[in-house]
C-alpha cells in the first residue's frame, strides 16, 4: 500500500467513527482523493430509510460541492469481514467522476487489518455514464 492510500485509509477509518448509523448498525467511512484534494464521508440514516446517504456520495458531494471534480482514488472502511465493497449506487456515482476508471483504485478495509482493492472499472463493468446521452 503507499503512503498515499495509507493516508486515505486512515482518513476513512476516521471518518466511520463520526458515522450516524443507528438502525443498521453499520458503521462506513469514506476517504477520496480527487482533483488532487481529499474530502471524507460517513454513512448518514435516517427513520426514513430510503433517505439515507453513503459514506462514498457523501464524500463525492463534499468535493463536488468544492469544485473538485476528477476522483484518483477511494477508501472505505467498514466492520465487516472481508470489508465490504462500495454499494452499487455509490459505484455509479463514483464512475460519474471517473475520467478513467481503469486507473482508480478503490480500497477497502476493516478494523482487523483486512483490505481489499479494485479498480473502479473492476466494480462497475461497462458502467453507465455520460458519453450514452444524445
Amino acid at each position: 500500500m503507499t503512503a498515499a492510500n495509507k493516508d486515505l485509509v486512515a482518513r476513512a477509518i476516521a471518518a466511520q467513527a463520526r458515522a450516524y448509523a443507528p438502525y443498521s448498525k453499520f458503521h462506513v467511512g469514506a476517504a477520496i482523493q480527487i482533483s488532487g484534494q481529499v474530502f471524507e464521508g460517513a454513512n448518514v440514516e435516517n427513520a426514513s430509510y430510503g433517505l439515507a446517504i453513503c459514506a462514498e456520495r457523501t464524500a463525492i458531494f463534499a468535493a463536488v460541492t468544492s469544485g473538485a471534480r476528477d476522483l484518483e482514488a477511494v477508501a472505505v472502511s467498514t466492520t465487516s469481514s472481508p470489508p465490504s465493497s462500495p454499494c452499487g449506487a455509490c459505484r455509479q456515482v463514483l464512475l460519474e467522476f471517473a475520467a478513467d476508471p481503469t486507473k482508480v483504485i478503490v480500497t477497502a478495509v476493516n478494523p482487523a487489518g483486512e483490505h481489499r482493492s479494485w479498480t473502479l472499472a473492476e466494480l462497475i463493468p461497462d458502467g453507465f455514464s455520460g458519453r450514452e446521452l444524445p
